[in-house]
């Protein structure tokens, strides 16, 4: 008895710290970011190893981009979900693409018709959402942002139904466009895999149009530089 309890406390020690320091996974809990993720997919996040320009992030709530949620009251499941057995079912994490890091300059304008990093026209055909072979827009609204320092801009693949930076640019409740950018202490990770279901298993790879992205052609501002704004996606 003495040895089985041993073993299983040692497998919970085990299974915490690496979900503390290696991966954790997420349950996916809406459409933001199909078809690239589905609802319901298991996702496992890296929590080493860093984060760049189009890799698939997972990262708090910055503040107020998702509405209020009634936490589990099931300590069973709880604290499976914490030491790692279970996926973090939580909804106060979300899950988009980096599209800028700091110092990037990012642009939409209808006359290019695509996203522009540092001056580089993404070509987005990879991962953008697209039904019936006809993919959303990259976005409707022009802006022309610059990122501000430690703090990156995120978007979803499923522009259409993604409430990303992009759409938060106008928030004038907090200093302007504040609330647009996520700060990088609140990333958790970069997903690496879809381990559930096992249908759907499938590693990350990193979209071929970020490598041709060149360095911020600036230091980041302390501030988020608005170029240009006009308010909605």
């Amino acid at each position: 008895m003495t040895e089985s309890v041993l073993i299983l406390v040692g497998a919970i020690v085990i299974a915490t710290l690496l979900r503390s320091f290696v991966g954790q996974m997420f349950v996916i809990p809406s459409g933001s970011m199909e078809n690239t993720l589905q609802v319901n997919d298991r996702v496992l996040v890296a929590k080493f190893g860093g984060f760049q320009r189009g890799d698939v992030v997972v990262f708090e709530d910055p503040g107020n981009w998702l509405a209020p949620s009634m936490p589990s009251d099931n300590p069973i499941k709880i604290a499976l979900e914490f030491v790692g057995v279970l996926p973090n079912s939580g909804t106060e994490h979300l899950i988009k693409r980096v599209i800028g890091m700091p110092g990037d300059r990012v642009r939409y304008s209808a006359d290019v018709g695509k996203v522009e990093v540092n001056g580089h026209a993404l070509d987005e055909s990879a991962y953008l959402y697209a039904t019936d072979g006809v993919q959303v827009a990259p976005a409707t609204v022009p802006f022309e942002i610059i990122v501000p320092a430690d703090h990156i801009f995120v978007m979803g693949d499923h522009r259409n139904a993604s409430a990303d930076s992009r759409c938060r640019l106008g928030n004038i409740s907090q200093s302007p466009g504040q609330s647009a950018f996520v700060p990088v202490e609140k990333v958790v990770g970069a997903a690496v895999a879809i381990v559930a279901p096992l249908d759907r298993l499938a590693t990350f790879n990193l979209p071929e149009t970020f490598d041709e992205v060149p360095p911020a052609a600036q230091p980041a501002p302390t501030e988020p530089d608005l170029i240009y704004v006009e308010p909605g996606c």
